[in-house]
């Protein structure tokens, strides 16, 4: 019996509510001459947290609540490149008790379809003891903005 999976499309600039633009960097590059995919990671890293620090609902110094991530996935459809402005697009897709799932676009500038997109969840949880906790309601109602089709999970 074969299965054949759908191969994953770029997605639009449109789907995305909020946007941060990235510059490259020098070091951003590889030896093939593009934008190295564990950098890709570091992009997505920064939009979402700049999105929540901005919104002021992450204290990464003293927040009693930290999100870690727990899982994280990539596509890749075209090579960004040094040097290059990326406008990183975010929407948040499913909020559960505890964890939030936030996908990210990343667009050349003024490409109206992603280079590369992908996601990751965070699990918030207690500074201290890193337990699971209930999503805060200031984090909450900043999501809701970016939100894109919210199901719920947990």
């Amino acid at each position: 019996m074969s299965t054949t999976a759908s191969k994953p499309q770029p997605t639009a600039r449109s789907a995305y509510p909020h946007f941060l633009t990235i510059t490259t960097r020098w070091m951003d590059n590889d030896v093939y001459g593009h934008v190295n995919n564990v950098v890709y990671y570091s992009y997505f890293d920064t939009v979402v947290n700049e999105y929540l620090i901005r919104a002021g609902v992450l204290d990464f110094e003293r927040g009693a609540t930290i999100g870690l991530v727990v899982e994280t996935h990539c596509n890749y459809f075209a090579p960004l490149v040094f040097p290059e402005r990326v406008d990183a697009g975010l929407r948040v897709t499913r909020l559960g008790a505890s964890s939030v799932r936030y996908e990210v676009g990343l667009f050349r500038e003024g490409s109206d379809e992603a280079a590369a997109h992908g996601h990751f969840v965070h699990v918030y949880v207690d500074r201290v003891t890193r337990r699971p906790v209930n999503l805060p309601d200031a984090l909450r109602a900043a999501l809701e903005p970016i939100g894109v089709a919210i199901g719920t999970a947990d």
